[in-house]
């Protein structure tokens, strides 16, 4: 079994018992964005939060191991992505990239926010014109070094 095809298992049993993402994650002990982000095959889980996922979701010794592995990250490919929801993303970037780029150098001088030493939350804000969607990213700044 590969990666991908874990991945793809673990979602139909979601789908097939009508579980949650953030139930998975309250089994795993984790986050349910970092939880749902190893169980897309984008994050290696700790063995312990494995061992209770794979025991929440009837996985095999070796799926359970998989989950460990440190994955090959990226899962979009070269192109721009189709998906509504995930181009959006793309948009943001492309429209407000500069911006991030800029507001982040001027506060903290040259460097990059880490994609590693990372969190992120995604939730509900209730919004009497429609539910509006909040997403925190916050990464260490990593300066970059001059020598």
């Amino acid at each position: 079994m590969t990666r991908a095809e874990l991945t793809e298992k673990i979602v139909r049993i979601k789908i097939d018992r009508d579980l949650t993402w953030k139930g998975i994650a309250e089994e795993a002990g984790l986050s349910k964005e970092f939880t749902t982000a190893a169980l897309m095959g984008q994050m290696a889980l700790p063995a312990e939060a494995a061992a209770r996922v794979g025991d929440a979701l009837d996985l095999n010794e070796y799926e359970v191991k998989l989950l460990q592995q440190i994955p090959s990250r990226g899962s979009l490919g070269q192109a721009v992505p189709t998906d509504p929801l995930i181009y959006r993303f793309y948009e943001l970037v492309q429209v407000y990239g500069t911006t991030f780029k800029a507001l982040i150098e001027e506060e903290f001088g040259d460097g990059i926010m880490s994609a590693i030493d990372f969190d992120m939350d995604i939730s509900r804000k209730p919004d009497p014109a429609g539910d509006r969607v909040a997403i925190t990213l916050s990464g260490k700044f990593l300066k970059y070094r001059q020598y």
